[in-house]
């Protein structure tokens, strides 16, 4: 997963550490802000209140309009001022308004009644407003500031668990791919979710070793086991005299069960890593068309450039001959194959290949669907295993016009 990718983990701890920071920076600000800017009202009131006094004291001294005040009318008043030297109580000293009605906003009103007239004063608040304009912006710049440190150091902090899921990861693969002794091992300085689960995996891939290895050594001792009173079997059965419908009954079942034994010996090979490739110089197309021809199945041979390939021909023959005896068995003619190259694919005229193949891979003694016929599911599955012995690729898949294809690359001898 690379650095930059925004769906990696650390990405997003690093975008809820960014959010929780921005979270606390709001809720501080607005606090700050609310206290300030009620800091800065009273600090307003105050002096108006004070300059009121002021010119109140001058007014009875005097008995002239003072010159830092205005007098007149109550109705020359604003009508929220009116409204507020309305609601003063006659105990009150003064009534005191705070105007931001645009255009001429942060204004601080005080008003008083002397001789049937009000008296009134009002101070410039723009410097408060001002300086919580600026606090805001400080707010702002610092939350801005603290990200470009915090983003980056919570992605940085995220990389040593990072580091350790994407081991977990590559092990998983490793055990996916056939490697069953790789293992996580975590770490014993670490105590936290991911050493349980990582543990908990091992545990996992080990007792899955143990079962597979078991079920390994299962297959091959019963093959193994079988081989000496099958051989009996075929002998008898070629000693039976006649080729009535009870004979050829038992010479038939005889043949498929030895088959079915000699499958099982393939794969029980094929599990231990016994089998090792043997690379020659192979004309392709003799050899697929010899295959086909040996096994009287009557498949169509077609030709697109074949070559000559290194690769093993023994092992090629069993796949194809096996590819073309399960299009045969399972599908419906035509069975044609097909050398591209290095390629050749098998394709039948059948119901396809079940959706569960096509997801998971063949799989022993399954042949997934009633309208696939019916059969032991080893031959596809001993396809597999020499095509990986090869180092080849394998693939199924449904044709767009109907019935199933097998497809084998064969890859460069090492």
């Amino acid at each position: 997963m690379g650095f930059l990718n925004p769906r990696a983990l650390r990405w997003k701890i690093a975008a809820l550490a960014a959010a929780a920071c921005c979270a606390v920076a709001a809720v501080i600000g607005v606090l700050v802000h609310n206290a300030t800017a009620e800091h800065g009202r009273r600090a307003g009131e105050d002096r108006s209140a004070a300059q009121l006094r002021s010119a109140e004291q001058e007014f009875s001294r005097t008995g002239t309009r003072p010159a830092a005040a205005d007098l007149g009318p109550e109705r020359e008043l604003p009508a929220p001022l009116r409204d507020k030297l309305a609601a003063t109580h006659p105990s009150d000293a003064y009534a005191l308004w705070y105007d931001q009605r645009p255009p001429n906003w942060y204004w601080m009103w005080a008003a008083v009644r002397v001789d049937g007239q009000v008296l009134s004063v009002r101070t410039d608040m723009s410097a408060e407003v001002r300086s919580l304009q600026l606090l805001d912006r400080s707010i702002v710049k610092a939350v801005l500031l603290a990200l470009v440190f915090v983003v980056p150091l919570a992605a940085l902090a995220t990389e040593p668990v990072n580091r350790r899921l994407r081991h977990g990861a590559r092990t998983a693969r490793r055990i996916a791919d056939g490697d069953l002794d790789a293992r996580i091992e975590p770490s014993g300085r670490a105590r936290d979710e991911i050493t349980e689960m990582s543990a908990a995996m091992d545990a996992m891939a080990a007792t899955l070793q143990r079962r597979l290895e078991s079920e390994k050594r299962f297959t091959a001792d019963v093959a193994h086991e079988l081989r000496t009173p099958m051989m009996g079997l075929v002998t008898a059965a070629g000693l039976l005299p006649g080729h009535d419908e009870a004979a050829d009954l038992v010479r038939e079942e005889v043949a498929r069960l030895r088959g079915l034994i000699d499958d099982l010996l393939e794969i029980s090979r094929l599990d231990a890593g016994a089998e090792e490739a043997r690379y020659d110089a192979v004309p392709l197309g003799e050899l697929v068309t010899d295959v086909v021809r040996r096994g009287g199945t009557g498949a169509e041979v077609r030709f697109e450039a074949p070559g000559v390939v290194e690769t093993d021909p023994r092992r090629v023959e069993r796949i194809v001959t096996n590819l073309v005896a399960n299009a045969h068995r399972h599908g419906a003619a035509p069975v044609v194959v097909t050398v591209a190259g290095s390629r050749i694919s098998v394709r039948d005229h059948g119901p396809g290949f079940p959706a569960d193949l096509l997801a998971h891979g063949p799989q022993r003694f399954r042949t997934e669907s009633a309208e696939r016929g019916h059969g032991h599911g080893l031959g596809l599955t001993i396809a597999v295993g020499q095509s990986a012995v090869l180092g080849a690729r394998l693939t199924f898949a449904n044709a767009p016009e109907g019935g199933a294809l097998a497809t084998l690359e064969l890859a460069d001898a090492p």
